[in-house]
């Protein structure tokens, strides 16, 4: 499935819960991701990941680009021209065809490109103030405030952590605030990214996540919003348990166990349709 992204009117997706500045888990994640990459073996990096025909070395070629596209987002926003370079991107598609120049690098090489790609990112964050995380900014669902860029990236690395490390037979880290941050915002990527190419469903979701503790709404509609509960939520659809198998289950990296009605399966199988292989 292509994206869509909605650049002009409302955004596609809004995080209201409020975090702390979110570019420390980003980049707290991105350096000890490369530090356990140096101290990969080599067979280590051609050992099968998570992704389906992607080797330990694939997967960190793919995170050089979608680092370098992170830190392009934002200095593009901060400078009050925020990017349109995602129009036609197809998820399961366009990563394969940026990653394939790449096969016949040294493992060394591609380390060092993931290094300079991180250092790269941490620039263009550097600086970035209360004011400037409203700015809008590119990312998959369209533009959206900086800090929900963050976000995604946040989430998107930290998946990809786990890509590599759990075949390798290493214990991933579970940070809580960065579980938690990437928690908030893959629960309203799917329903987004359906509402940027004109699904027009509504609905609630209520987030009730343990280990850490995690309580949020997702408030789907024209914009998709993560926000805190209220009384008028008590009765909606809850999805349920630890906080790190719900990030995975909805990535779409384990089943995710629920028991959502027909009528509320859509909240979360949004990544399901966006990441389908069959054209539409």
């Amino acid at each position: 499935m292509q994206l869509a992204p909605r650049y002009d009117g409302r955004p596609p997706l809004r995080v209201e819960v409020q975090l702390p500045d979110p570019s420390v888990p980003l980049l707290r994640q991105r350096r000890r991701l490369a530090d356990i990459l140096g101290g990969l073996e080599i067979e280590q990096w051609t050992a099968p990941s998570r992704c389906s025909g992607w080797s330990v070395q694939d997967v960190v070629a793919h995170l050089v680009g979608v680092n370098r596209f992170w830190a392009l987002s934002v200095r593009s926003a901060r400078a009050g021209t925020p990017t349109r370079l995602l129009v036609g991107f197809d998820p399961v598609v366009t990563p394969r065809l940026m990653v394939e120049p790449m096969h016949d690098l040294a493992s060394a090489a591609v380390l060092d490109d993931f290094v300079a790609s991180v250092d790269d990112l941490a620039d263009a964050l550097d600086g970035v103030d209360d004011g400037s995380w409203s700015l809008l900014a590119e990312a998959p669902p369209g533009h959206i405030a900086l800090r929900a860029v963050a976000l995604h990236a946040l989430w998107d690395g930290w998946v990809h952590e786990r890509d590599i490390v759990l075949p390798l037979g290493l214990t991933p880290v579970e940070q809580d605030d960065e579980v938690t941050a990437s928690l908030l915002y893959v629960a309203v990527l799917g329903p987004a990214l359906l509402a940027a190419v004109g699904v027009a469903r509504s609905g609630i979701l209520a987030v009730h996540a343990e280990d850490p503790t995690v309580r949020f709404v997702v408030d789907a509609g024209e914009t998709v919003v993560a926000r805190e509960p209220g009384p008028a939520d008590a009765d909606a659809p809850r999805l349920g348990g630890p906080a790190v198998k719900l990030v995975e289950g909805l990535s779409r990296r384990i089943p995710l166990r629920h028991d959502l009605s027909a009528d509320s399966r859509w909240l979360v199988d949004g990544l399901a349709d966006v990441f389908d292989p069959t054209p539409a």
